[in-house]
């Protein structure tokens, strides 16, 4: 069994071996190569202590940047050459894990010399192979290759151990099955639905962590399943549960939670942004508890739900310790997920109302237009529509499309001139007046044809020459002006609606 291996990894690996201790690939790099996946981590087990390995590499002209409690030591190939972007690779020795009392940490870690140790003591088959690099040889005491072959994550040895060591494990189960489309063997699933309560040992950041590797991959939407069907959820995000059967009616065929649970698909299967993926889990949220029955409609109401939602989802998030700039954005986007969009209706005004909703806050850098968080709030709604069953992008939507562009397009107007009624004053001690007015709007006309021209030499040039010009001729300039800069608004209106196919 041979892989494409970098050659920085290659020259660890035999830096260690050339001066005479073990060194192979280990754990997610060998099941990636395996799959025929670029590993995005590079891990390799060794027989040197962390001391002995710090030695060796330091000897050898590398940068060590840590060595962690467990005896991982982080090694940096400042080199350049074409793996320049694979910057640090972790280095473990061998080891044995001792006693898990608080079932998140071991209570001692003991160095080993043997291989089999290091892998007996890893989480799931298809993470506890290694390979031999000098010889292309692949290490699978628990086989793990077979596991990648049937698609199943499966726990090394008992998995009821397993789970009690370390309690996080079993959400790992979960975000390996999203990850790579893999089942769940039964024993390990079984293991899992008898040890959920012990996720409550775990820190918050940690299930955070983990949580967001499920959000983030390929079948999110299964991995929440998962964490429900194995009683994990309760532990995490318990509000979610109360959208399991809670009817909706009307255009929903699905209940709440189904319904989230198609719209975070729709947002993975399209590769839409982190926060997009999270606020599509959360958007409708707030619905089981404001859900009312309107007997003389036979419906139920849910007014307020957006509202409800957005504080919920800032408080589950606050508690799970989500940086202060993801739980505004989100946040957010449930808060206003739910604007008006009739487009025969509404005009441009509650349009930009609804882009300054939107607007970035204080914890967020400044933002270009294309990267508004209106794109991120048109995204919910069209994964709102596809969580119903419902085509993605109605022609009401694309008309909506445009007139946020319109609204966010940068006005054509005098204020774009780099000199202005107040420069004029200030610095060419003219009088105000009307013909400031006409001048300004000739100077556009001018910029307009010729963008280079937009110069504080050039234009203060042109007012000079364009005051020796009677009220009538600069007034006629002026309305030419004018008109230019509505002929171009049209056009550029045209070119939007355009694009995305709707009709003025």
């Amino acid at each position: 069994m041979e892989f494409q291996v970098p050659e920085k990894i290659i020259a660890q690996i035999k830096t260690l071996q050339s001066v005479g201790y073990e060194a192979y690939l280990v754990g997610g790099c060998v099941r990636d190569m395996i799959m025929g996946r670029t590993p995005n981590d590079w891990d390799i087990t060794t027989d040197a202590n962390p001391e002995q390995i710090m030695q060796v590499f330091e000897t050898a002209g590398f940068r060590v940047v840590y060595e962690n409690t467990f005896g991982t030591v982080g090694i940096v190939d400042e080199t350049e050459d074409a793996d320049s972007n694979i910057r640090t690779v972790e280095i473990t020795p061998y080891r044995l894990d001792v006693g898990y009392t608080d079932h998140r940490h071991p209570d001692q870690v003991v160095f080993s010399k043997k291989l089999e140790d290091d892998l007996m003591r890893r989480d799931f088959t298809i993470n506890a192979m290694a390979y031999d690099l000098s010889i292309g040889h692949l290490i699978d005491l628990y086989k793990g290759h077979e596991d990648i072959k049937d698609m199943s994550v499966r726990a090394v040895g008992n998995p009821d151990e397993r789970f009690k060591e370390d309690a996080l494990r079993m959400m790992r189960a979960v975000r390996f099955s999203a990850q790579l489309g893999f089942s769940v063997s039964h024993e390990t699933m079984q293991a899992i639905f008898e040890n959920a309560n012990l996720l409550e040992k775990v820190s918050r950041e940690r299930i955070r962590d983990e949580f967001v590797k499920i959000i983030v991959s390929r079948e999110p939407s299964v991995g929440i399943g998962f964490l429900v069907k194995l009683g994990l959820m309760q532990y995490i995000i318990p509000e979610l549960l109360e959208g399991i059967k809670c009817e909706q009616k009307g255009a929903h065929i699905y209940d709440v939670f189904d319904h989230l649970c198609h719209a975070l698909q729709h947002a993975a299967d399209k590769n839409y942004s982190f926060h997009v993926k999270l606020a599509a889990l959360f958007h409708d949220i707030g619905k089981p508890r404001t859900r009312r029955y309107d007997k003389n409609k036979d419906k139920y109401t849910f007014f307020g739900h957006e509202v409800v939602g957005a504080r919920m989802a800032k408080d589950i998030m606050s508690r799970l310790k989500f940086p202060k700039k993801d739980i505004e954005i989100v946040s957010r986007l449930v808060r206003w997920h739910m604007f008006f969009s009739d487009t025969e209706i509404i005009t441009l005004s509650p349009v930009r109302r609804m882009i300054n909703n939107m607007a970035p806050t204080d914890v967020e850098k400044d933002v270009s237009r294309e990267d508004h968080a209106i794109w991120e709030l048109m995204r919910i709604r069209e994964c709102d529509r596809v969580g119903m069953k419902k085509k993605e992008a109605p022609y009401r939507l694309r008309k909506y499309f445009a007139m946020i562009e319109e609204t966010l397009r940068d006005p054509i107007s005098v204020s774009q001139l780099k000199i202005d009624g107040g420069y004029m004053i200030k610095e060419m001690h003219m009088k105000p007046g009307p013909r400031m007015g006409w001048m300004l709007h000739a100077l556009l006309e001018e910029i307009i044809e010729d963008p280079t021209k937009n110069t504080i030499e050039y234009l203060v040039s042109r007012v000079t020459e364009l005051e020796k010009l009677s009220d009538g001729e600069l007034k006629q300039l002026g309305d030419q002006g004018k008109e230019k800069k509505e002929t171009v608004d049209e056009e550029e209106k045209a070119k939007l609606h355009k694009k995305h196919g709707v009709k003025k």
